[in-house]
């Protein structure tokens, strides 16, 4: 019958598991095997009877023992060591009173020891009470083989004296004791096998149910990720150029009546970069839901019926060879930018060209939103011997202190930690490895430094 966790006491290490009290089951299934064991008892006391064997005892105290070794036992694991003494006290009383039965008898004793070992709640009180019961059981055993060799009117067919090694009575003791061995220790044996079995189903269950928990927070955790990674993709896919069409729409407003040519430039720059913002969505999102194929690689279904086709988001084009286009996009909103590039280009990653790229992005995204109206720009690659290094610095007056108060006018240059995109900054290079310098410069302005070592076998 299933229980609650809170029924069945957890198996910790060094220390003693208790078993569970019996359920109502148990204890209906108990009482149903001692009204059987009763009816057989009864049942063997009659055909024993009409061999002749036991016929001395009177007919009630053979009735009362055989109630008195059976129905004990509908409590066997409600109260295992009482029954078990009881059962073997009764044992040894109707052995005294040469009452005729072997069968039953030693059945129910077998059980009721057993009980003990499988359901005794406490492992000290088991094994006192078998120990007390089989040395008293052999001791009675052995005081009554010894007690009978000298009476020759007791199974006189077995001679004392000794014609060859042992004597027929000697050997017939023999097999007592060992037929004593054998019953005891099976009934010990497989008392404690069923108890450690039991302990071994409650561990498992625990087990399983901590590791079902493991599941279920593991879960969670996956899903929690798997919103800041969609967050930070949008994030970095519509910030760059939402902040792009807002300074340009902002010029075309300006000059939209004395310059009209410049305002359809400034225009036309608005209408470039929301269709980049629309296509940068639309590989983040297919992105996202694609699964992955066998190689690692992410693929949407395409437009026809069993189109497997890899789409622009099984491999990102946004690449650091990129940072030229994004570097004329900046300029283009009045910030004025530099690109360096130092030393030979490598291959590197998918991974590694999507990480710098969207870092070079958010940092001049930054730069245009906090480092004020007069800054500048340098974004310098370096391919050095061991690592790529991503650098964008700016000349801005830099960010407000940590220790500001909440709400206080930032400082010219904006407030430049905390943010979503520094986030996600370090957690892109976090992942592939690297490694992220972020804060002002002791001359002014703001310091976005990444560097990501090759992979092995990189050339």
């Amino acid at each position: 019958m299933p229980r609650s966790p809170e029924e069945t006491p957890p198996v910790l290490d060094g220390v003693e598991w208790v078993r569970p009290r019996p359920t109502p089951e148990h204890v209906r299934n108990d009482a149903l095997l001692a009204f059987v064991l009763l009816a057989a008892a009864t049942a063997s006391l009659v055909l024993y009877r009409a061999t002749g064997y036991g016929d001395d005892a009177h007919w009630a105290w053979s009735a009362l023992w055989a109630a008195g070794m059976t129905l004990p036992l509908a409590a066997r694991r409600l109260a295992p060591e009482i029954v078990a003494i009881v059962a073997a006290g009764v044992f040894m009383a109707g052995a005294i009173a040469e009452v005729g039965e072997l069968l039953i008898c030693n059945i129910a004793l077998f059980i009721a020891i057993y009980t003990v070992g499988a359901w005794g709640r406490s492992r000290v009180r088991a094994l006192v009470a078998r120990a007390v019961i089989v040395v008293v059981m052999f001791g009675w055993l052995l005081w009554t083989l010894a007690y009978f060799s000298a009476v020759q009117d007791y199974l006189p067919d077995l001679d004392r004296e000794a014609d060859g090694l042992l004597s027929p009575y000697v050997a017939y003791g023999l097999i007592n004791v060992l037929t004593n061995l054998l019953y005891f220790g099976g009934a010990w044996y497989f008392g404690d096998a069923a108890y450690r079995s039991a302990r071994a189903r409650v561990a498992l269950e625990q087990r399983t149910s901590e590791l079902s928990a493991e599941r279920e927070r593991s879960r969670e955790q996956a899903v929690a990720l798997e919103r800041m990674r969609i967050a930070r993709e949008l994030h970095d896919s519509v910030a760059h150029h939402v902040s792009v069409m807002g300074v340009q729409a902002g010029a075309a407003r300006r000059v939209l009546e004395r310059d009209p040519e410049a305002a359809a430039s400034a225009l036309s720059s608005i209408e470039q970069s929301a269709r980049d913002a629309v296509d940068e969505l639309h590989r983040t999102v297919a992105a996202l839901r694609a699964p992955d194929d066998a190689t690692g690689a992410r693929t949407a279904p395409g437009d026809g019926v069993g189109d497997s086709e890899p789409t622009d988001a099984a491999v990102s084009t946004l690449r650091i060879e990129r940072l030229p286009r994004l570097i004329d996009d900046v300029r283009a909103t009045g910030l004025p930018v530099e690109l360096t590039v130092v030393g030979e280009s490598r291959d590197v990653t998918p991974m590694v060209d999507l990480a710098l790229y969207r870092i070079a992005q958010e940092a001049l995204t930054n730069v245009r939103k906090h480092a004020g109206a007069s800054a500048r720009a340098d974004v310098r690659v370096r391919w050095l011997d061991e690592a790529i290094e991503l650098e964008v610095t700016d000349t801005g007056v830099g960010g407000r202190a940590t220790g500001d108060p909440v709400g206080a006018a930032p400082a010219r240059g904006g407030i430049r930690t905390g943010g979503l995109g520094q986030l996600g900054m370090r957690e892109r290079v976090a992942a592939v490895g690297g490694t992220l310098e972020l804060g002002t410069r002791p001359r002014g302005g703001y310091l976005v430094r990444a560097r990501v070592p090759y992979r092995r076998g990189t050339r």
